[in-house]
């Protein structure tokens, strides 16, 4: 191979760089419980209570509830992959979503007979087409889930 069309190649893969540079939002959300952590996680901890809180259907299609690798199916048509769990906490992405989503539900104490439930989002906003169509996406993403956070608050604190 010429040395000279191997290092202009090699320049010119440099100079390009990746097709699209990702543009990623983080959406943290939380609120307050009148619940201890412990209390509050077990009544909201569920892979598939995101059905209830949504008001439509949830199945666990593969794996098992719960566990690291469980699929889960939200109202018939998206799929999302367990990837992480601790005691308080799981983390969960769409394998084959264009804006690469994950989230991640959390219960931390906040004192004895208190805590927090922290949901965070995170995606790639670089598919959508215009910063007024990132906007909108993150508007209506904060508001879907502020008001999902308000249901797990009445699930955890309910007798």
């Amino acid at each position: 191979m010429n040395p000279t069309l191997a290092a202009a190649g090699f320049a010119a893969a440099l100079i390009a760089g990746p097709a699209a540079a990702a543009d990623y939002v983080v959406i943290p959300l939380r609120i307050a419980v009148d619940q201890p952590a412990v209390a509050a996680w077990a009544k909201i901890s569920g892979y598939c209570d995101i059905g209830a809180w949504l008001k439509v259907s949830c199945v666990i299609t593969s794996g098992r509830d719960g566990e690291v690798g469980a699929m889960r199916r939200i109202a018939d048509q998206v799929d999302e992959v367990l990837v992480a769990r601790t005691p308080l906490s799981y983390t969960y992405a769409q394998p084959k979503s264009p804006i690469d989503y994950h989230g991640t539900l959390e219960v931390r104490p906040s004192g004895e007979s208190r805590s927090t439930i922290l949901y965070t989002l995170i995606y790639d906003a670089e598919p959508l087409a215009t910063p007024e169509a990132k906007a909108a996406d993150r508007a209506r993403r904060t508001a879907q889930f502020t008001a999902i956070l308000a249901t797990m608050k009445a699930f955890a604190e309910a007798k």
